[in-house]
């Protein structure tokens, strides 16, 4: 969920605003949803030098949203960017080891929020889970955090010896990548309607010089994640479970964006090679008028998921969803 700007400033001392009432009470708590991942968590999260107030503000607004959903309540440092990133994981729903987080200093812009989870029927296979938020203005950082990503896909396979006491583990990277996806229709980037160039600059290239140049869009993040053996829940529903919506756009749609080249599909997520076969629904969730982006819902199997972490099956061979 990129819910803008975290809903946006308080109104009022002890009210939230009321976008993010409709987005937490409105659609996540009928959801009953396990994980949230929160690409924007502006206002639930402060820097270490920020004055009380605000630092007691943002503590409200996160312990507001872990006690509406039920949840645990992780969020990550704040970096360049004004935003940060959050993630909440439902109790009961996963077993959490003493320390779950994992922290970074360096690299991103919006550092992601990692968390350890483990399913209950199979405790062993640690499950990383990250909400991750891409840089919107700087498409070789993009690619780069991208790559430092594939840090945590690479723990999915052991490349150790066989053994007892050996652990492989499960990856699930869900964010907001500001970057289209490969392989699909693309955005008429040259068309006279585009009359945002600096956001065109952000995600398109050029394919030759010049004023005229001709422009398309960027998909290096998605490739990069193709090429390391990670699927889009999207497209696994899309060709597998005959779900064309789970397609749908994710953004543009807001009059915020106009001038940008129309809706595009930049929220997305990530699931290894065995645990994307576990998707069993994806839906784009409406939420024009409470945000700028819609939600994503991705609905795993737990029946296909246990025999996933189980390793009961193959995974999917690196770029198999693209055709």
């Amino acid at each position: 969920m990129n819910l803008t700007n975290d809903g946006g400033p308080r109104p009022a001392r002890r009210r939230l605003p009321d976008c993010w009432y409709r987005a937490y009470e409105g659609i996540l708590v009928p959801l009953e949803t396990d994980l949230v991942a929160v690409t924007e968590f502006t206002f639930s999260q402060t820097r270490p030098d920020a004055p009380w107030a605000e630092k007691r503000a943002a503590n409200r607004r996160f312990t507001a949203g872990k006690r509406t959903l039920d949840s645990h309540g992780f969020r990550a440092d704040k970096g360049q960017a004004r935003n940060s990133t959050g993630l909440f994981v439902r109790r009961g729903s996963f077993l959490l080891d003493r320390e779950p987080q994992r922290h970074y200093t360096r690299i991103y812009r919006t550092p992601p929020t990692h968390v350890v989870v483990r399913l209950p029927d199979v405790p062993r296979v640690p499950i990383n889970v990250l909400s991750h938020h891409a840089p919107y203005c700087n498409p070789p950082q993009n690619e780069l955090e991208a790559y430092e990503l594939t840090s945590v896909v690479d723990k999915v396979d052991d490349h150790c010896a066989a053994g007892p006491d050996l652990e492989w583990s499960a990856a699930w990277i869900l964010g907001d990548w500001n970057q289209k996806p490969w392989g699909l229709s693309d955005i008429p980037w040259n068309s006279p309607d585009v009359t945002d160039v600096v956001h065109r600059c952000h995600r398109a290239v050029k394919q030759s010089a010049g004023l005229q140049g001709l422009w398309a869009s960027r998909t290096a993040v998605d490739q990069v994640m193709m090429d390391s053996g990670m699927h889009d829940a999207a497209r696994f529903a899309a060709l597998h479970c005959d779900q064309p919506h789970a397609l749908d756009p994710t953004a543009g749609f807001a009059p915020s964006a106009a001038g940008q080249g129309g809706m595009c599909r930049i929220d997305r997520g990530y699931l290894d090679g065995f645990t994307v076969q576990a998707v069993k629904y994806v839906q784009v969730l409406d939420m024009s008028g409470i945000s700028d982006h819609h939600i994503v819902l991705i609905v795993l199997s737990r029946r296909k998921l246990i025999q996933a972490l189980r390793r009961e099956f193959a995974p999917l061979e690196p770029w198999e969803l693209a055709s």
